[in-house]
């Protein structure tokens, strides 16, 4: 695996990664079967998922609702539930994703302060975490902590499950139009 981002006191093994990335990737294949880009994810906290989603745009029809916000959303319910407190929590709490963070996403976790994120394969239209820009190292006053990024965990999978998604017919895509002369 690959480290992208600036360090933290944040260290994560390659057994943990594999065992939170192994959920991620049952998400991501759960996404490509009800039609959404096969985007999993995990957020784990002190050895607990604290968050997890995968893409629902397609459902929702809705460009936000990806893997990561989707968990984000999960982990701010869980806060709630709990009375515990966000920013404490997501400065101990490790994204575990399929796919590198868009900049949207990677924006987000940043300014929840998550400390790490570990991701399968790069974006290169739209990451984040160094593929188009580094949102997680990058120097941005007052937009939350820096964080940590490992990549390349199953990498080639990922890239094979867009690959098997982006072959099929997406039912929600814009019906072409014929140019009219």
């Amino acid at each position: 695996m690959e480290e992208k981002c600036s360090p933290s006191d944040f260290w994560l093994t390659d057994e943990e990664v594999a065992k939170w990335m192994d959920s991620a990737f049952a998400m991501a294949k759960e996404a490509l079967e009800k039609g959404e880009v096969p985007v999993g994810c995990l957020m784990v906290h002190q050895d607990q998922v604290v968050g997890k989603g995968r893409n629902q745009v397609n459902r929702t029809k809705n460009a936000t609702r990806h893997a990561e916000m989707v968990a984000l959303d999960r982990l701010l319910d869980w806060c709630r539930r709990g009375n515990r407190d966000v920013r404490s929590v997501c400065e101990r709490t490790v994204l575990y994703v399929t796919v590198e963070p868009c900049i949207m996403c990677a924006a987000a976790l940043r300014l929840m302060n998550i400390s790490t994120v570990a991701y399968g394969c790069g974006n290169e239209r739209f990451g984040g975490c160094g593929s188009v820009l580094d949102v997680g190292s990058a120097r941005l006053p007052r937009t939350g902590n820096s964080f940590k990024c490992v990549s390349g965990h199953r990498a080639d999978e990922a890239v094979e499950m867009l690959k098997l998604f982006y072959k099929q017919e997406n039912p929600n895509a814009p019906k072409p139009k014929t140019r009219k002369e």
